[in-house]
């Protein structure tokens, strides 16, 4: 309320002010400019008598000028008494015109801010808008109910031919649905034909028929198939898909670049700005996403109030984590469930001293809490958490790289 009156009443001042100028009686307020003329004259004769008195000026010249000035102070004259006895002007139309001036000034920025502003917007402190973009994150729409918003598909525009061996894999998709290289090849052949609901629901399939031999890339792939279904929305289901991903492989550009751009989407334009920074930094030049970054991050930089600066992307992928050699897996299917797990024991031993005595980077510490969590040890992998975010205070990047690994253990308990 305190807004609205303050406003108004500095708009009625300025408008009554530009209103006191129109009504202003310029016939009351000054003189005629024949009144200044006047009084020059007059000075001039005073002037010519004593240029005369001295001998400056001769008596047959003098006598010229005087009448000549004399003549233009009966002039001049003239017309201060004409300007005395005239009317004023009339101060209707300027009244008419005062008048709008002042409708138009009120109820021209009271509609802009109606159009452009936010009426009823409270002045919200950091905490509460941080509340707010917190629920609007838990209570956004689904997957079902984002689709559900978007235009009737049209039909695609392919080869005849295409269209024909498509539906030649759907009928033998649904003839075999435990078929995995079936449901693989067609949820790429239904994205190629814009069917991303069709064809996220084929990938989900092939998933699911991995009986937990999940590769990260398909968890992506899923996500980014019902981000484009949805027009571009992350979903609280594409958002489980990529904390699940990042879990595993946190340095994967192309999950860090949709969960930003969720971040941005729940309000939270500064933490999708870090991340989509942190990303173009680790590049690698060149990569689908980071053109898409590149594309977007000044807009996200202008919400979150960044004063945004390119970011050169680097020139080379991230290097690969350390993990077992090829070997070692291969001479780990040898072994007796009881062996492996000693040796899967071992292995998560050896880098959680490493990286209590050396230290690591993020994606190394999300491993170890990632590993903790399959093993069944979610109170370590708690422990490990708190010790890593000390380690990465300030690092906001590095902080949802490891708030995404300890999500994915919680949500596996």
């Amino acid at each position: 309320m305190a807004f609205w009156i303050l406003t108004g009443v500095v708009t009625l001042m300025l408008a009554a002010m530009l209103a006191m100028v129109v009504l202003r009686n310029r016939n009351g307020t000054s003189e005629p400019a024949a009144a200044y003329d006047l009084r020059v004259y007059r000075q001039q004769l005073k002037d010519l008598d004593r240029d005369v008195a001295r001998g400056i000026v001769s008596t047959g010249d003098a006598e010229r000028l005087r009448t000549e000035i004399s003549r233009r102070i009966l002039s001049a004259d003239a017309q201060v008494q004409a300007a005395e006895a005239g009317k004023e002007q009339d101060n209707g139309p300027s009244r008419i015109a005062a008048v709008a001036m002042v409708l138009v000034i009120a109820l021209g920025t009271g509609g802009l801010y109606w159009q452009l502003g936010a009426p009823g917007y409270g002045d919200y402190s950091l905490a509460e808008r941080l509340a707010l973009a917190k629920e609007r994150a838990e209570n956004r729409p689904t997957q079902a109910e984002a689709e559900a918003r978007m235009p009737a598909a049209t039909e695609p525009q392919a080869d005849p031919n295409y269209l024909k061996l498509v539906e030649q894999l759907r009928s033998a998709t649904a003839q075999r649905p435990e078929d995995p290289q079936g449901q693989a090849l067609l949820a790429q052949h239904e994205a190629r034909l814009g069917n991303f609901k069709a064809a996220y629901e084929a990938k989900a399939r092939y998933i699911e028929l991995q009986s937990g031999d999940i590769d990260t890339r398909d968890l992506i792939d899923q996500a980014e198939l019902q981000v484009m279904a949805a027009g571009g929305y992350v979903s609280p289901e594409s958002e489980d898909l990529l904390l699940q991903a990042l879990s595993v492989t946190p340095e994967d550009g192309r999950a860090r670049y949709y969960f930003g751009l969720m971040m941005g989407q729940n309000g939270r334009p500064d933490r999708g700005y870090r991340i989509w920074a942190e990303t173009l930094k680790d590049g690698p030049a060149g990569a689908p996403w980071i053109r898409a970054i590149e594309a977007q991050i000044p807009d996200m930089a202008g919400l979150a109030g960044v004063e945004y600066e390119p970011i050169a992307p680097g020139g080379e992928p991230a290097a690969p984590l350390p993990g077992p050699s090829a070997e070692q897996v291969e001479a780990m299917q040898n072994l007796s469930p009881e062996e492996r797990q000693q040796v899967i024991e071992g292995m998560v031993s050896g880098l959680a001293e490493r990286l209590a005595s050396e230290g690591g980077t993020p994606a190394e510490w999300a491993r170890l809490i990632s590993a903790l969590g399959v093993l069944g040890r979610d109170a370590q992998a708690g422990e490990i958490f708190a010790e890593a975010k000390q380690q990465f205070a300030d690092n906001d990047a590095a902080l949802e790289i490891l708030n995404a690994a300890m999500a994915q253990v919680e949500a596996n308990k």
